[in-house]
Order: C-alpha cells, then sequence, then structure tokens
C-alpha cells in the first residue's frame, strides 16, 4: 500500500527542516553527480521568501518534512521562449520541489505531482510549467512518467535546463 503524504503550507517555524532537507537533496544530488543546485540557490532567503508569500507547501511523512515545493506564477523571462501547448496566461510554475533524501524511491515525488495537479486543476488552472536540469535524470524520468513535455530549452547559471508544461484543462 502506498504511503500518502499530508499536504500543507510552510510555515515559519518548518524553515529550519525545510532548509535541511534542501541541504541534503543538494548533498545527494552532488553524491551523484547531478550539480543543478548549490550553496548559492536555493538558499534560506528563497525558502523565507517563499513562506512570507505563502507559496511554499511541504508533504509530511509521520510529521517529518518529506517534500517541500513552491507553487507561483513567478518565471524567468527565458520562459517566453518557450513553445507552450497552451498559449496562455492561466498557468502556474513549480519552483524548487526537493524530497528528502531519507525519503527518495517512495514515489513522494510522483504523488506531490499529483497533489499539485490535482488542486491547480481545482482553482482552474490550464497548464503548469516548471524547468528541469538536463543533467538530472531522475527528474525529467519523473516529469515525462506522468505526461510533461519539452516545450524548449534554456541556460541558467548552473547550465542548460528543460523548459517543461503539462496541460490539466482545455
Amino acid at each position: 500500500m502506498e504511503e500518502k503524504l499530508l499536504f500543507r503550507k510552510g510555515t515559519k517555524e518548518d524553515r529550519d527542516e525545510i532548509c535541511e532537507l534542501i541541504f541534503n537533496g543538494v548533498r545527494e544530488m552532488v553524491a551523484n553527480g547531478i550539480y543543478q543546485w548549490d550553496e548559492i540557490y536555493p538558499n534560506r532567503e528563497d525558502v523565507e521568501q517563499d513562506i512570507e508569500k505563502d507559496e511554499l507547501s511541504v508533504g509530511l511523512s509521520d510529521g517529518d518534512i518529506a517534500v517541500t515545493f513552491v507553487i507561483n506564477k513567478d518565471c524567468d523571462e527565458q520562459y517566453d521562449g518557450g513553445k507552450w501547448v497552451l498559449d496562455t496566461e492561466n498557468y502556474k510554475v513549480i519552483h524548487r520541489l526537493c524530497v528528502h533524501p531519507k525519503f527518495q524511491n517512495r514515489g513522494f515525488g510522483k504523488q506531490t505531482l499529483v497533489h499539485i495537479e490535482n488542486n491547480l486543476r481545482e482553482q482552474g488552472v490550464s497548464s503548469i510549467r516548471l524547468d528541469a536540469f538536463t543533467q538530472n535524470p531522475y527528474a525529467l524520468k519523473m516529469y515525462q512518467s506522468i505526461g510533461y513535455h519539452i516545450a524548449g530549452e534554456v541556460n541558467f547559471r548552473k547550465g542548460r535546463f528543460y523548459l517543461m508544461e503539462k496541460v490539466i484543462t482545455v
């Protein structure tokens, strides 16, 4: 039986645990030769701003934060070059999705994406966008396995990223 995460908004009291989750996530990525994040991004200030804007959510497993993510409409200007299926303003963007290494390989990443998709569909959002590091095969496989498609490529500080989209309503 699949373990279900309990999702809620992140709070100021969660800051340390979220920062520790991200730190451990970065360490795990580096150990696997994935140099997507570092001490510059994402950092504690990003977490604090995300919480302050009420855009950061967490997924809990037995009371521990297993997953963190941000949903908003913010995106880099390079997103303008994406070949989006839906050329609409009715989209949201996923940022900083991270599963704590001790909770990886349990399907929590996919479960989180399905949760996000269901919530946004209920809000009437048409599509979900994100950028994914081209050198992170685990993330790419997960996104593509549940219907995200590549809408373009961009270069950020850490290298090449795919712009990805999933249409959730028409």
